[in-house]
């Protein structure tokens, strides 16, 4: 338990470092969540800074997920032996949703991070590097049907256990057991975007609806 509490924090404390913080201090302290949706994720650094900006937070926060999914189960902390007891999958599963976490509510943030959906992705990139191509399609498919990314990011995250339930069940469960409960998570902390929908006030990326473009000519 020893060797689980410390790695879950150390990977909780990784997700707590935002990219949209250390590419707004290189910018000369800009702060997105002052700004647009008031997120602190790639999305609306994007929206607000440009895509140069957005893809510095991106490879941050995907990074974290990466080395919190697949460095810090294996580390060799001083003082703290390997739990022989501890199963490594489960391991680095919690190491991964601890990330996510740290993410969504930062402890040197006031807990106000972003949403998850790129740290989630940069630990599957470590835990299941095939599923990532397959959501990809999804998440593109809906972005161009509705224009609207927090429902591609839903979708995308909810086509990730059903894609991995149908490829690798019965086998793999503890990854179908941690995509599943972060495929809630994602629908839990794109309330506001779920929300925003319903009222008829989200924003929509018209530009990128293929729909759309097909009826203007």
């Amino acid at each position: 338990m020893l060797e689980l509490g410390t790695k879950f924090l150390l990977s909780y404390f990784l997700g707590s470092i935002m990219g949209s913080t250390i590419v707004g201090r290189l910018r000369g302290g800009v702060d997105i969540r002052t700004m647009g949706s008031g997120n602190a994720g790639s999305t609306n650094a994007l929206r607000t800074q440009g895509w140069v900006f957005a893809i510095g937070v991106m490879v941050v926060d995907l990074g974290k997920g990466a080395v919190a999914a697949g460095f810090i189960p294996g580390l060799s902390l001083p003082y703290i032996p390997e739990d022989p007891e501890l199963s490594r999958t489960w391991l680095a599963l919690c190491c991964a949703g601890a990330a996510v976490t740290g993410h969504v509510w930062p402890i040197g943030q006031h807990f106000k991070g972003g949403k998850g959906a790129a740290t989630l992705v940069g630990t599957l990139t470590v835990l299941a590097p095939g599923v990532i191509f397959p959501i990809f399609l999804v998440w593109a498919w809906i972005l161009t049907l509705f224009g609207y990314v927090g429902l591609a990011t839903i979708a995308a995250g909810v086509a990730a256990p059903l894609y991995l339930i149908i490829t690798l069940f019965p086998d793999d469960q503890p990854l179908i057991i941690y995509m599943l409960t972060l495929a809630v998570f994602m629908i839990f902390t794109h309330r506001s975007n779920i929300q925003r929908m319903k009222a008829g006030t989200e924003h929509r990326n018209t530009r990128l609806m293929l729909f759309r473009r097909s009826q203007s000519k």
